[in-house]
């Protein structure tokens, strides 16, 4: 089942890319794997996923320890305390949700220790929910600068979190605000390279790939 889904996800990308005139080849799907098995995981990379998605240190852990599923790109798509990162930074290829100057400094601070260079993307609160972590955009250019400066910490691109709605239509705005806000950063050169956009999930990864996301998180409709 896990393989038809995978399937039928990639297909879906697929439509959706020809429609709006990307490249499929360039959206990474991450498998989240929040409340799944190592055996539900193992089976999703034996059907092509390469990165695997996790909101918690302790569980990746776990998981990619037990089936030794290590050679794929794991992903910590959850809020990452300042305690953890230690611990973080030995496993996670990429750290979704970087959402202060300060949790920032403490990752190039281990990062430093293991002769690390860690990417990241930064959390931005498009919605404005107060139940979200992110920086405020208006804080993200600032933001960034500060980040940027540091030596084993290197900037990919941005992710935010859209709110739950019935329709993928009511969050299309959420997303579209995050490709203006990195079109602003690479227009007043605050990088030199291009930002990859984090955003969609199982209910409107289509809506999410229309508005420019290089990265979508998907768990629902793949294991269920």
């Amino acid at each position: 089942m896990i393989a038809d889904n995978i399937r039928g996800v990639k297909e879906r990308i697929a439509k959706i890319c020809a429609k709006a005139g990307r490249d499929p080849a360039q959206i990474t799907i991450v498998a989240i794997s929040k409340n799944r098995s190592a055996d539900e995981v193992e089976e999703a990379i034996g059907a092509g996923i390469t990165d695997v998605g996790e909101n918690k240190l302790q569980e990746a852990r776990l998981k990619a320890d037990s089936r030794n599923l290590r050679a794929v790109r794991w992903h910590m798509v959850g809020h990452l305390q300042s305690n953890k990162v230690k611990d973080a930074l030995n496993l996670f290829d990429l750290i979704h949700s970087v959402d202060s100057e300060e949790l920032a400094q403490e990752i190039d601070k281990q990062a430093a220790k293991i002769n690390k260079v860690q990417d990241i993307l930064i959390q931005v609160n498009t919605s404005g929910e107060e139940s979200k972590f992110g920086l405020r955009p208006a804080a993200l250019n600032e933001t960034f600068l500060v980040i940027k400066a540091l030596k084993n910490v290197r900037i990919v691109g941005l992710m935010t979190i859209a709110p739950l709605v019935d329709d993928p239509e009511k969050v299309r705005l959420y997303f579209r605000r995050l490709k203006e806000l990195r079109d602003k950063v690479i227009n007043l050169r605050l990088t030199t390279y291009d930002l990859r956009l984090s955003m969609g999930m199982s209910d409107d990864f289509e809506v999410a790939i229309e508005e420019g996301a290089d990265i979508v998180r998907i768990g629902r409709a793949i294991y269920d």
